[in-house]
């Protein structure tokens, strides 16, 4: 897999709002997947942070416990996305 997937896969798992659903549909990624892709590529201190808001319950991450009102993956705000950068509003 190349870097800039893998810098992808990370920006969208620290983004509240973006389920691991959405990870598994653009890379293939399950949830197991994505949590040993952090733990691999954060410092400790880094993915402990991750992992306890991820479990807060005020995370998005997960679909099911999702709230029903979100139905995107992405903030309407952001523009469309080229070459792994987000373009300038």
């Amino acid at each position: 897999m190349e870097q800039k997937d893998i810098d992808r896969i990370i920006e969208m798992a620290w983004e509240d709002r973006t389920p691991f659903e959405a990870i598994k549909f653009q890379f293939g990624f399950s949830e197991a997947d994505t949590i040993g892709l952090m733990r691999n590529n954060l410092k400790r201190s880094s993915f402990n942070l991750w992992r306890a808001r991820v479990n807060s319950g005020t995370s998005q991450k997960h679909a099911a416990i999702r709230n029903t009102k979100i139905n995107r993956f992405k903030c309407s705000l952001q523009k469309n996305i080229s070459m792994n950068k987000i373009s300038k509003r």
